[in-house]
């Protein structure tokens, strides 16, 4: 997702489950992962890039383990930006793989209307575990190029249908479809705070939401 999206997402799920500060803390861990030299080459598994879906989850988890260890070492800064940097990984999962196309065509198949965006399901087991579910490749040198406005136009149709460039839902500008990954990758983020909290005690989930 464009940052822009990222900080819409991440503010309409979570502005009333954390204080100003917390919110503000992790939004800036989120989109510092968007970071061309720290956060793009190198990093599959922080935005679901290049099939790496099983990295991808791993990095989620031990994100979540990193919140754990941070608030019992009462610094709740360091939880903040690993929950920043979780949540961002979780929104690019719709943005970058193929999530939404299964879906849509799972809840279609029988010659149904589409559903409203607002509808989508974040995590359909069947979905999430299916062989066909993928995300796209990054073809370098290419693929940054696909970035460029005044070529970008020209270097896509060369790059191969599972390319990042052809498979990004990343705004508005790639169609309805953004749409479904937006509200998808807002019911998601809730669902990982719903999770991180749940395993955390009362005084933690305090620390964490900054309610202390």
């Amino acid at each position: 997702m464009l940052i822009q999206y990222h900080k819409s997402i991440t503010r309409k799920a979570l502005s009333e489950r954390f204080s100003p500060r917390a919110l503000e803390a992790l939004l800036a861990a989120n989109l510092k992962q968007d970071d061309l030299l720290t956060g793009q080459i190198g990093h599959d598994e922080y935005h679901y890039d290049n099939n790496a879906i099983a990295e991808s989850d791993r990095y989620l988890e031990r994100q979540r383990a990193l919140i754990l260890s941070a608030l019992q070492n009462d610094d709740p800064p360091a939880a903040w930006a690993a929950f920043g940097r979780l949540v961002h990984t979780a929104q690019d999962f719709y943005a970058h793989s193929n999530y939404v196309d299964l879906w849509l065509s799972h809840v279609t198949r029988n010659g149904q209307t589409p559903p409203p965006p607002s509808e989508i399901a974040p995590l359909m087991d069947e979905l999430v575990h299916s062989p066909r579910l993928h995300s796209g490749k990054l073809y370098y040198p290419w693929e940054v190029l696909a970035f460029i406005p005044g070529i970008k136009h020209l270097v896509i149709p060369l790059l191969p249908k599972d390319s990042h460039a052809h498979m990004q839902l990343d705004s508005p500008a790639r169609g309805k479809r953004f749409a479904y990954a937006f509200e998808a990758a807002v019911k998601r983020t809730r669902y990982e705070f719903n999770t991180t909290v749940a395993g955390l005690s009362p005084g933690l989930e305090a620390l964490f939401i900054d309610l202390v």
